[in-house]
């Protein structure tokens, strides 16, 4: 395998390394076949697995979803695409009401082992309906577990985590992450689902990012280092588990926290977490929690005006700024 790997081409891996290992997985959704996804996520699995195992959907994310489901009951394990994760709204009551019940409403005795895997996220001047990042519409969500990998290594081994799991997972790829580039990871790579990471050391204060706000809080805590601020830097991976211990630990280290979620502001991933950090790490602050978020506004299609409504380097650092001066 090559020395890099982009998080593009790390999701086509991560997906065949499992239907090579394991004959039940297959993948469908739109354009996914001899086209290889709209965005290249899909490249080469036609060609290496065929059409019995890679199938071409019409455009209806209720039939690619639905036809999931019932595919993952009798024992597959599919893993549905679904285009634009703007989209799940069109398949809503799958992802909602039927597919995060059916374990639990049973006894345990069907489980629904399936991924949707779909693009998320904005920063590409794609429009208020092609741009959300929408993890926090599943956080709501008893039932689903919630992966967002940030590096080509972590979309490989998160993949085989997601495939393998019993329980439904939404699996957010951002568009914005998709020509990053990364060392590939070995093979038989797997990263538990609900493990965080923490990627920069520092003592002065803990930075939780997602996906691709991990590389943005990255930048910032290299501008902050010039001013003398060691930031240490957590990504976080996944929503669902939640990883607080390391959050915790981290904050034991630091004492200051700042989360950087693209999410909006109202209902964002990060004010969950920083209510766990007021019931259980509140001994551990000597300041404000912050909370750099999208804004609540439908997100705009010029550039100039996403980046006034989504997280930017220059809002973390001086979030980061505030804090060291309280």
């Amino acid at each position: 395998m090559a020395d890099v790997i982009t998080y593009r081409a790390a999701v086509a891996e991560g997906i065949a390394r499992e239907m090579r290992r394991d004959p039940a997985v297959v993948c469908l959704g739109e354009d996914i076949g001899a086209a290889g996804g709209v965005f290249k996520t899909t490249a080469g699995l036609f060609e290496e697995f065929g059409p019995e195992r890679v199938w071409d959907t019409p455009i209806s994310e209720q039939a690619i979803v639905g036809a999931a489901m019932g595919a993952a009951m009798t024992g597959m394990r599919p893993v549905a695409e679904i285009m634009f994760s703007d989209f799940l709204a069109c398949c809503w009551d799958y992802v909602a009401n039927e597919i995060p019940k059916v374990r639990y409403m049973t006894g345990g005795q069907v489980t629904v082992p399936l991924v949707v895997r779909t693009a998320n996220g904005g920063g590409l001047g794609f429009g208020a309906q092609h741009s959300q990042a929408t993890e926090n519409w599943a956080l709501t969500v008893p039932g689903l577990k919630i992966a967002a990998p940030a590096t080509p290594a972590d979309v490989i081994g998160m993949m085989a985590a997601a495939i393998r799991s019993d329980d439904p997972v939404v699996f957010f790829e951002h568009k914005g992450l998709l020509a990053a580039k990364g060392s590939p990871p070995p093979p038989d790579h797997v990263v538990e689902l609900g493990r965080a990471s923490v990627v920069r050391e520092g003592a002065d204060v803990t930075l939780v990012a997602l996906a691709a706000m991990l590389p943005l809080a990255l930048r910032a805590a290299a501008l902050l280092a010039e001013e003398g601020v060691e930031a240490e830097v957590v990504d976080l991976r996944c929503l669902v588990p939640l990883d607080m211990s390391t959050v915790l630990a981290s904050l034991a280290r630091t004492s200051r926290l700042v989360t950087v979620e693209e999410n909006p502001y109202q209902g964002g991933w990060g004010a969950t977490l920083v209510s766990v950090v007021a019931d259980e790490g509140f001994g551990l602050l000597d300041a404000p929690v912050r909370r750099v978020a999208g804004e609540c506004v439908p997100l705009p299609f010029a550039d100039a005006l996403e980046e006034r409504v989504i997280p930017t380097v220059d809002k973390v650092v001086a979030a980061v700024r505030d804090l060291t001066a309280y």
